[in-house]
């Protein structure tokens, strides 16, 4: 790869992220023409300034030479000057003003749609994105985008903008009255602007890009350790956290003090070059008063506009290493913006209402992305409705995909999935899984009150009706016991409950759904007795009318089911009830039955 490639290389992520703010600009279209009217209009003062300063020298100059001139017409000329220069600043302070204000609200309004979209596309990626990424990693991304356009909008409007329009316009101005002055001005100015932008994109923009994904992996070990804090206290690991911790943010370190160096050396090269271009303009000047092609007011005229290029392009280098941090801080929002949501509703998908929940898998071929070998090939089975069927198999026979393929949480790579007719992938998944009611295993649980977990498959539900599912689902008791009730902040993922109250919770949640179709992960293999009992008495209550599918992970669940489907490697081998498949000597169900009955004996014996 030669050196522009390279270069072009690096300077796609700025491509792409200001091609991102832009298209949000896009959206508020009146908003930034006020802005850039106002800043042309405050830099205006800028570009000016400068030469009302050489009339005011050249007005007094001749009066304090000869003593003898007009001193009242001197102080005339140079009051008209001084009212000029007001006139100026009282310009440049009302549209800065107005060009700030106007940046605050269309920054916030960007900043909420960039964060709102991106938590919308989050929420929407497939169960697959989720189980490969860390939550911490996702908010850190999000969090930090979302402030960078703060210092973009900044950046580009307020610093980049003015900056451009007062050294075009300056040197524009002393091109007017001396071009080669103009001339030398430009090449300068053009020079460290193109050096400033290599040095940000091509030299510090890699290196800030490294360390930021070292942040972001930072972000992702805190929320990982602080989310398993049980884990590591039930171990006393702390020390180990600690350890590991410790090393990620070794290498964040070494990462960003790379890049913070790198800073430090651009910056270094920036102002060598400011004084190279300073010494030229100034001795420049000196030649043409040399010469007698210009007026002590001339000279303090390049003087002062020089300061002002000089303050603009010293300003033009910091404003470049804001832009290449902002870009750097916003390539992984964009980056979620950018990715397909893996499971997507289909152009004119049309809500699903499920009356009766017959579930038809018609020929179904399935694999996990990165798999090469299909987990389901063909696979034919028909739930009817109201009926209450088990899944039985060995870890990783096909039992808990088969549920998730019913929730559209995976597309099938080849066949269909219908739920009464209907092709689940030809309706909005939203509707989808709004029928469909799932108790988990490990339910999860938001950190907000009891009442809004229970309510959550049902928003807006009347209190009486919160507090009958409780109590169909066994859990009313044990909340009405808490200091307050149903108002309890149950902790994050549910962690002040114990497993059997959390549980109840969740029952309580599909009681209130009230869904036509009814999921069930073995909800008590890891439970009291009491506890268990209680919970298979509000999951008897909960089936009761509804298509229900049970995963097993114990077989005395679905002992009392009439139908029972055994998975192995994607296939039904077996089916029916537990009289009938326990009767098979050399079966599956049979063997799984032997050992776990063996194994509760030798526990009693």
């Amino acid at each position: 790869m030669n050196l522009l490639d390279r270069f072009r290389d690096r300077a796609a992520p700025f491509r792409d992220v200001l091609a991102f703010s832009f298209k949000h600009w896009a959206r508020q279209k009146p908003m930034v023409a006020f802005i850039a009217v106002g800043v042309l209009l405050m830099t205006l003062a800028d570009v000016l300034l400068p030469v009302y300063v050489g009339r005011l020298i050249d007005a007094l100059a001749p009066a304090v030479q000869s003593g003898t001139l007009d001193r009242s017409a001197a102080l005339q000329e140079a009051i008209h000057a001084l009212a000029a220069m007001v006139g100026l600043g009282a310009l440049m302070l009302v549209t800065r003003h107005l060009a700030f204000t106007g940046v605050c609200r269309m920054t916030l309004v960007q900043m909420v749609d960039v964060a709102r979209e991106a938590f919308w596309k989050v929420q929407r990626f497939a169960a697959e994105w989720h189980a490969n990424t860390f939550a911490g990693s996702i908010v850190r991304k999000v969090t930090r985008g979302m402030w960078a356009i703060d210092l973009l909008n900044d950046t580009l409007l307020l610093a980049l903008l003015p900056s451009f329009v007062v050294l075009v316009g300056s040197t524009a101005l002393l091109g007017y009255y001396w071009p080669l002055m103009g001339l030398v001005v430009t090449v300068g100015a053009l020079t460290f602007i193109f050096m400033t932008a290599f040095l940000s994109i091509g030299y510090i923009g890699p290196a800030a890009r490294l360390s930021n994904q070292w942040d972001t992996k930072t972000g992702g070990a805190l929320a990982d350790a602080v989310t398993c804090n049980p884990v590591v206290k039930s171990f006393g690991a702390e020390l180990r956290e600690d350890a590991r911790l410790l090393s990620v943010m070794g290498k964040w370190k070494k990462r960003t003090y790379r890049t913070w160096m790198r800073h430090t050396y651009s910056s270094t090269g920036q102002i060598l070059s400011l004084i190279i271009l300073r010494t030229a303009v100034i001795g420049f000047a000196l030649y043409l008063w040399w010469t007698g092609q210009a007026s002590p007011g001339d000279v303090a005229y390049v003087m002062t506009a020089y300061v002002v290029i000089q303050g603009y392009l010293r300003d033009v280098g910091m404003y470049i290493r804001d832009l290449q941090k902002s870009v750097n801080d916003m390539e992984e929002l964009v980056e979620i913006h950018a990715q397909p949501l893996g499971v997507d509703d289909k152009a004119g998908a049309e809500p699903i209402a499920i009356r009766h929940g017959r579930i038809e898998f018609q020929d179904v071929t399935f694999h996990y992305r990165g798999h090469h070998q299909a987990l389901y090939e063909g696979l034919s089975v028909t739930i009817g409705a109201g009926e209450k069927v088990g899944l039985v198999g060995l870890s990783g026979s096909g039992k808990t995909t088969f549920v998730k393929l019913i929730q559209r949480l995976h597309d099938v790579n080849g066949g269909r999935i219908l739920i009464d007719g209907h092709d689940i992938a030809s309706v909005t998944q939203a509707s989808l899984r709004a029928q469909i009611a799932i108790v988990q295993q490990e339910p999860i649980l938001f950190h907000r009150s009891l009442a809004e977990n229970i309510a959550y498959g049902k928003p807006g539900a009347r209190q009486e009706d919160i507090e009958r599912a409780a109590r169909l689902a066994n859990a009313h008791d044990f909340i009405a016991k808490l200091p307050k009730g149903y108002g309890t902040l149950v902790g994050e993922r549910g962690i002040k409950l114990s497993g059997g109250e959390r549980q109840r919770v969740a029952l309580a949640r599909a009681f209130l759904a009230d869904a036509p179709i009814l999921i069930l992960d073995e909800a008590t293999s890891s439970l009291d007795s009491e506890s268990e009992a209680l919970i298979q008495d509000a999951t008897e209550r909960l089936m009761q009318g509804r298509t229900t599918i049970v995963i097993a992970h114990r077989l005395s669940t679905v002992r009392a089911l009439k139908r029972i489907l055994i998975f192995d490697r994607g296939r039904i081998i077996e089916e029916g009830d537990h009289h009938a498949l326990i009767g098979r000597e050399k079966g599956v169900y049979r063997r799984l039955f032997d050992r776990q009955v063996g194994g509760l004996l030798v526990e009693a014996g």
